[in-house]
């Protein structure tokens, strides 16, 4: 059993560039039982090459996707109000010292695992950093955790299926243990696949250290109509699921509970196999 599973939230790009609605996606991370809430930074112009652009020019409209950076201080100090963390993935390398004063650990995405200037600026900072590690072979994933190891930075490494949504039979979620055992890093699973047994199978049969979902708040985020995206009400219950289950799994210590206390006075005394014990007959005779 998983105890405490860390639970993200990724605003991805369904924020519409309005401060006001990633303020309700703090809130509601907060509401729903997250330790964290994510997002992006990125320019469009600094994520696609020229030929990018030429081969699908349709990539341009993902303008209109990118998080203003003056929204940090607000989302900031919403997430200190709301005890949460605040986390972002930063996608070209003035972003990471943009970001700075703001996050609590930056997350490197599946599709910049391969850029190792961007992982060593963002262990340099010593930071909390999390590695998704989808379409990834085992050779590329141990590389990113040494430049951050070298950096003196240990990483929490995701498990990760790139296709958005992830098809079921694709998911693999036997490779949590895999990266696990190899990188002797906390490893958890970045979910695309919408799917309450996935979740479940990756924290109570793979261990899975972080849970991190993407989120909408109504089906009108640039990225729901995907498929890859949780609603407020279904994740919350899957949330709430694993947090009870947390508290009926308890610490694995054998010792008397809290609520048992009372109960210990009234067993039988070893001497004359009579209840209860002598001293509590002493205090109640």
């Amino acid at each position: 059993m998983n105890s405490m599973t860390h639970f993200i939230s990724e605003v991805s790009s369904n924020h519409s560039r309005d401060l006001d609605r990633c303020i309700k996606f703090i809130d509601k991370s907060a509401d729903i039982g997250c330790d964290s809430v994510k997002f992006q930074l990125f320019k469009i112009n600094e994520l696609f090459s020229q030929e990018a652009f030429i081969r699908k020019p349709e990539i341009l409209t993902r303008k209109e996707w990118e998080l203003p950076l003056d929204f940090f201080p607000s989302l900031k100090q919403r997430c200190v109000e709301r005890k949460i963390e605040l986390g972002c993935t930063p996608f070209y390398l003035k972003a990471v010292q943009e970001i700075y004063d703001y996050v609590d650990y930056y997350k490197i995405a599946s599709y910049e695992l391969l850029w190792d200037s961007l992982i060593e600026a963002c262990a340099e900072t010593k930071k909390k950093i999390i590695i998704s590690t989808g379409m990834a072979n085992i050779k590329e994933v141990m590389h990113a955790v040494d430049l951050c190891q070298k950096k003196g930075v240990e990483p929490i490494v995701l498990h990760c299926n790139s296709s958005y949504p992830s098809p079921i039979k694709d998911v693999n979620l036997s490779a949590i243990k895999t990266l696990r055992d190899i990188t002797n890093c906390s490893v958890g699973w970045s979910d695309h696949s919408v799917s309450i047994n996935v979740i479940m199978l990756a924290i109570y049969k793979w261990r899975a250290s972080h849970i991190e979902f993407h989120l909408d708040l109504d089906g009108k985020g640039e990225e729901f109509s995907t498929g890859h995206c949780w609603l407020p009400d279904n994740i919350q219950k899957v949330i709430r699921h694993i947090r009870e289950s947390d508290i009926i799994s308890g610490s694995g210590v054998k010792q008397p509970s809290e609520s048992e206390h009372e109960e210990r006075l009234w067993r039988a005394d070893p001497d004359d196999g009579l209840r209860p014990l002598k001293k509590t007959r002493d205090l109640i005779g």
